[in-house]
């Protein structure tokens, strides 16, 4: 009598149904996804890659290390990271309000953090300019102090920030949502502070998530283009972002010029996240080790 004749009914059930797959057609389903991600995502990025690979080692070089392309990225690279920061910190707070504390307006507060989504960045852009000009609502407040937030850096910041808020609290939202509160209450038993419960215990296990909405708000804000050219300024050397320029590029019909610049952002979005993999993967070793 066969191996399988005498297994159990039940591991004969389980071989079959594991054999079978959890999705019936499998191997279409995931045919079909590796083809549509290879279409989207991809083929764009190889067409980007080969129209660069067109240029010449010098004329690449040349082209990127120009004076007015530094000057983009400074300004690009500078601006998602204060825009980054700003959001971890307001993000977190935001996260944890909504997830600890019930009152009124609550859940119209927890509707609106998804607005920039839903809303276009070129309105978002018009907008804030709208608010921050030194004609605006808040900008005619702050000109007669020489304080310049519309078409300069701190604009740009502050369009970043808007269209890229909502990565950082929806992915730690679910986290705190999900922890329970034994091992605050173990704290609490122990004589820990409110900080020290904060530290020990809360932000280690949403430090994975706090990282990756981190990340993915700063890959938000470095190609962020609709929001930032309404209130930037666009002035060469100084208010122009790299997505700006390389669509200027565009227009001029310099393809090669256009992707070389596009590839020196898509470099910068790889190194963030294979940097945002290693400590995710070093955070999780260390929860390990500690286990």
């Amino acid at each position: 009598m066969s191996i399988v004749a005498d297994a159990p009914p039940t591991s004969r059930r389980r071989h079959t149904f594991l054999k079978r797959g959890v999705i019936p057609g499998f191997g279409l389903t995931f045919g079909l996804t590796i083809a549509y991600l290879a279409i989207i995502v991809l083929l764009p990025i190889l067409a980007l890659i080969l129209k660069a690979a067109s240029l010449t080692l010098p004329e690449y070089w040349a082209i990127v290390s120009s004076p007015r392309a530094i000057a983009t990225y400074q300004l690009t690279l500078s601006s998602a990271l204060y825009a980054t920061i700003m959001n971890a910190v307001i993000g977190l707070l935001l996260a944890w309000v909504l997830v600890n504390y019930d009152f009124p307006g609550r859940r119209l507060l927890d509707g609106l953090v998804d607005l920039p989504f839903a809303l276009p960045t070129a309105v978002a852009g018009i907008a804030l300019t709208a608010l921050l000009a030194p004609n605006g609502w808040i900008g005619q407040f702050l000109a007669p102090f020489g304080i310049k937030v519309a078409y300069a850096q701190p604009g740009i910041v502050i369009a970043m920030a808007f269209t890229s808020l909502p990565f950082v609290v929806r992915t730690v939202q679910p986290v705190l949502e999900d922890m329970e509160p034994e091992a605050e209450e173990a704290g609490i038993m122990l004589g820990a502070t409110d900080l020290q419960i904060f530290a020990r215990v809360i932000f280690p296990t949403i430090l994975p998530a706090f990282i990756a909405g981190s990340a993915l708000a700063f890959a938000r804000s470095l190609g962020e283009f609709g929001a930032v050219i309404f209130i930037a300024g666009n002035l060469p050397m100084q208010t122009e972002i790299t997505a700006l320029l390389t669509v200027i590029r565009v227009e001029e019909f310099e393809y090669p010029a256009a992707a070389a610049l596009a590839s020196v952002m898509l470099a910068a979005a790889f190194v963030m996240l294979f940097i945002v993999n290693g400590v995710q993967l070093w955070h999780l070793r260390y929860v390990r080790g500690n286990a």
